[in-house]
């Protein structure tokens, strides 16, 4: 459990001191270097909670022993590029994080293979991978391509744009004017509810949502859709954005893209969904707190307060 909960931290910390580290006189929002290998493995180590719990489940995996995790690392809080202690660019972020408990549980090493958004889509809808993690929501529409698994993740859609438009846009109608460029990620679920909310609006659709974030600064988008808990984050880091308002969408909540048809792939990262919950939600936090700073403890609790209505949710189907 402890080893679950330092790896959400480390996330959380190391997008903190990301921020931090960006000026504000840069035109556009701070993106660490892109990261030279285009494939991130790690070596899977058993989790023991779920060990002495739940026998590994028997799955197929695209690659025999290995669980190969397509993501768009763009996404922060779910998962971006940070620099370590040697300016180095790793991955992190919360799906990240998951990607290696559910690894773990599973038995399998964890390979991550970072792309672009509509890649994770395609490279799952191919076969290629075993799982999108990419704070996907599990979108009807996206059935035929990929199975999902349970949600672990309650959040929502908001509409974005800076401190100096906001008296322009009191609701979404409002932003539905030809004369207004409104972003969304290419291939995503906001790019739909752009097209639904804002039909008559200039739809942008960019790749990255850092791009978005930075056309959004630098005067070239008059607002944006984008998912609630990465609006709230980029938002925290650069106060002119503001969010205008949530977005009407039937599907609150991120899931794990399964390659279509994986049953046992499927229960089996069901299992170390619930699991993760469980352990974060059951355990005492006093004995998991041993070792970390006043700032580190503030800064999980914070983070484990946010997640008890997701937990709660979950734990309500056992």
């Amino acid at each position: 459990m402890k080893k679950l909960l330092a790896l959400l931290l480390a996330a959380i910390m190391v997008l903190s001191l990301a921020a931090c580290a960006s000026t504000a006189t840069t035109d556009a929002p701070a993106q660490t270097t892109e990261a030279a290998d285009t494939t991130t493995e790690t070596a899977a180590e058993p989790a023991a909670d779920a060990a002495d719990e739940t026998a590994a489940a028997e799955v197929s995996t695209v690659v025999p022993g290995k669980l190969t995790v397509a993501t768009s690392p763009d996404f922060a809080p779910y998962e971006f590029y940070a620099l370590d202690e040697n300016n180095d660019p790793q991955l992190a972020g919360f799906d990240v994080a998951l990607a290696q408990y559910v690894a773990d549980y599973l038995g399998l090493e964890l390979d991550i293979i970072p792309m672009d958004f509509d890649g994770v889509l395609n490279e799952l809808a191919t076969g290629n991978v075993d799982l999108g993690m990419a704070g996907l929501s599990p979108d009807p529409a996206r059935a035929d391509a990929m199975d999902f698994s349970d949600i672990y993740y309650f959040g929502g859609q908001s509409f974005v744009t800076v401190k100096d438009k906001a008296d322009q846009f009191t609701d979404l109608a409002s932003a539905n004017k030809a004369e207004y460029s409104i972003g969304a990620q290419n291939g995503s679920i906001q790019y739909d509810l752009a097209v639904e909310n804002t039909p008559d609006a200039d739809i942008v659709s960019l790749t990255k949502v850092t791009d978005i974030i930075g056309d959004l600064l630098n005067d070239k988008l008059d607002g944006a859709f984008i998912e609630t808990a990465v609006a709230e984050n980029y938002a925290k880091n650069y106060p002119e954005l503001v969010i205008v308002c949530d977005v009407p969408y039937d599907v609150a909540g991120s899931a794990i893209g399964v390659m279509k048809g994986n049953d046992s792939l499927m229960k089996g990262v069901n299992e170390a969904i619930a699991a993760a919950l469980a352990e974060i939600q059951r355990g005492s936090l006093e004995p998991l707190f041993a070792g970390f700073t006043a700032q580190e403890q503030q800064t999980l609790q914070e983070y484990l307060s946010r997640m008890d209505a997701n937990i709660q949710r979950q734990l309500k189907k056992e």
